[in-house]
């Protein structure tokens, strides 16, 4: 690690909360797993806003419309 990077981070995160703090920015900056996707992707078919835009959309998928 950069010494600046270390240094800032020392300066900015509480030093028994670094390693929680890297873990996290490293989790963000790396791809979820199958097994993350997959969860979220599930909780998001349950939201209540995402099916109403689904029937708003069948709408426009009407006869004579590409598919």
């Amino acid at each position: 690690m950069d010494e600046d990077v270390y240094t800032r981070l020392k300066q900015e995160v509480p030093p028994k909360k670094i390693g929680a703090f890297i873990s996290s920015a490293l989790r963000a900056k790396l791809h979820p797993d199958t097994k993350t996707l997959d969860v979220a992707y599930r909780a998001a078919r349950k939201e209540r806003w995402r099916k109403e835009l689904e029937d708003d959309w069948k709408h426009t998928e009407g006869e004579g419309w590409p598919k």
